[in-house]
């Protein structure tokens, strides 16, 4: 399992495509969608700034109108494949006074003039997908890459994260398999006081509570995605589903790493990975807090 693999895959699809594809004109789905789907092209989703996570509406990038372009002017940081891209979608205030609502979305092509891929992250967990800042300094980008109108950046956002949440809690599940597998395999081989650990009843009810866990994160993603597919508002599925799931995910890779004993902690056993990759899906597209307060205000109201 490479939950690298898994991210990069998961943005592009979710975040980079899905923008494209619910908002995008005809040229911009010619142009950009067809060879993002058909894997000729990586794309990227650029919304966070040092001073804008779970706040989108406090970033400071803005996209001034000039003739038939937009200049953009800006930092976005903590950009998964932002380096790897050939396409970002990038969120850019074109009118600060609307708040929220005046936040546009464009499509942004890489090597355009005034784009450059700044700091790559030096991060805990998945190492083999970049993560890096993304600076734009007087970038134009044609009105033709405009997303939708202007003003309809944030919607273009929240919408975009919905998807890409089932797509983080897809992974956490896959994950988490990951983690039962391995700890299923290792229970089986490894023996003391005679026997295999497998046989201990700690051991025992250590893996059906994860084998259990796992059920549940799958059934709630897969609802989720099934109500997306059948176009119903599944905004607070998605966040149940991504909230269970990356919590989930969170603690069967602590237990998996725990039955591993002190060969958990050694890098020669893939569960060290597995337990350092799968910290921040608490965290991006959404942290728990964020998820928690999407469900609330689905059932409470706001």
């Amino acid at each position: 399992a490479c939950a690298s693999t898994a991210v990069v895959m998961s943005v592009h699809n979710s975040v980079a495509c899905g923008p494209v594809y619910l908002y995008g004109s005809e040229y911009q789905k010619e142009t950009y969608l067809k060879p993002l789907a058909a894997g000729k092209m990586l794309g990227s989703f650029a919304l966070t700034e040092s001073s804008a996570g779970s706040d989108p509406a406090s970033q400071k990038t803005k996209a001034v109108k000039d003739g038939e372009s937009y200049v953009i002017n800006g930092t976005k940081m903590f950009i998964t494949s932002g380096k790897s891209s050939d396409i970002t979608v990038v969120t850019a205030y074109t009118d600060r006074g609307k708040k929220h609502r005046g936040i546009s979305a464009f499509v942004v092509e890489k090597g355009t003039p005034g784009f450059d891929v700044g700091k790559e992250e030096d991060k805990m967990g998945l190492r083999a997908s970049d993560t890096t800042e993304l600076i734009f300094e007087d970038c134009r980008v044609p009105s033709e890459n405009l997303l939708g109108q202007e003003g309809d950046g944030f919607v273009i956002a929240m919408a975009s994260l919905d998807g890409g949440r089932i797509g983080i809690a897809s992974k956490s599940v896959g994950l988490a398999q990951a983690c039962l597998d391995a700890a299923v395999s290792y229970a089986k081989e490894r023996v003391q006081f005679n026997k295999p650990i497998s046989r201990f009843q700690g051991i025992r009810w250590m893996i059906a509570d994860m084998a259990t866990q796992i059920e549940a994160a799958r059934l709630l993603t897969f609802n989720a995605a099934a109500m997306k597919d059948r176009g119903e508002n599944f905004s607070g599925a998605a966040s149940m589903a991504k909230l269970f799931a990356s919590e989930m995910a969170n603690k069967v890779a602590y237990q998996a790493l725990q039955i591993h004993g002190g060969y958990g902690y050694m890098k020669e056993f893939p569960v060290e990975r597995y337990y350092r990759d799968v910290r921040v899906f608490t965290i991006y597209e959404g942290t728990s807090e964020i998820q928690r307060k999407v469900i609330a205000n689905h059932i409470i109201g706001k």
